[in-house]
């Protein structure tokens, strides 16, 4: 039986990792993009299609519920029910909280965890009724120990893995599983563009001396989304080359 799995935030550096790990486990995976990312969306199908991968793209605002539902119903009558969601959609707005305006307070809150009930809230009853799911909630290392600068981001993470806790409740008698992984420095696009100094300063606070492969994150997302992983839930999986140990 093939399952039909949505990646929020799926175009992304990490995103993609998971879309084409998914797609290579016998997943139909789905990359959803912000409806303001449409070019880079169809460049990044294109992309994917070269490489051998058969991934659809969605346009979806996961900071709004409307939109999420619209989003999900079109899945639905274009694939079908929707078996693993992957909840990775995130920004920063990074400030000291002296300097944090509330737009930039609220704009991460939105995007980064009102987005994981936005979107979980479509699927979830699916779910209960058919005896099978994977919710799958990308945090970070950051949301278990926060970080200078990232009041709001922190916030976010960290209250993504209460949700998973207190879902994971729900839907353990169901067959429903609920986790989330919490990625430490990933080398994406977006870390070796920082300034070399700053990316050395933080590689060295790495206990493995380097940041993760995107494909390593997605090893995770995998493992939680298969059946093997039927009987873990609630958990929040580390994956930081030890950054953070708890």
């Amino acid at each position: 039986m093939t399952r039909i799995a949505l990646v929020t935030g799926g175009i992304g550096g990490i995103g993609t990792s998971i879309c084409t790990r998914l797609a290579k486990d016998g997943c139909t995976v789905i990359a959803n993009h912000h409806p303001s990312e449409a070019d880079a969306a169809a460049a990044w199908k294109a992309d994917r299609e070269a490489e051998g991968f058969r991934i659809d793209t969605i346009a979806g605002d996961v900071s709004s519920f409307d939109d999420s539902a619209r989003m999900i119903k079109e899945i639905a009558d274009r694939h079908g029910n929707i078996d693993i969601l992957v909840n990775c959609a995130g920004i920063t707005r990074d400030k000291t909280f002296k300097k944090m305006e509330l737009a930039q307070w609220e704009a991460v809150i939105q995007v980064n965890l009102n987005s994981v009930f936005n979107v979980t809230r479509q699927v979830w009853e699916g779910m209960l009724e058919r005896g099978f799911g994977r919710i799958i909630n990308i945090s970070s290392v950051n949301g278990q120990r926060g970080q200078f600068g990232q009041a709001n981001y922190s916030a976010a993470k960290a209250g993504m893995h209460g949700f998973t806790m207190a879902l994971a409740q729900e839907g353990a008698a169901k067959g429903v599983t609920v986790n989330t992984v919490s990625p430490g420095y990933v080398e994406t696009a977006m870390t070796l563009a920082m300034d070399d100094t700053v990316r050395n300063s933080i590689i060295s606070g790495i206990p493995m001396r380097r940041m993760a492969q995107p494909d390593e994150i997605a090893a995770a997302i995998a493992f939680l989304a298969s059946d093997q992983s039927a009987y873990m839930t609630g958990a929040n999986l580390p994956v930081n080359g030890g950054l953070f140990m708890h």
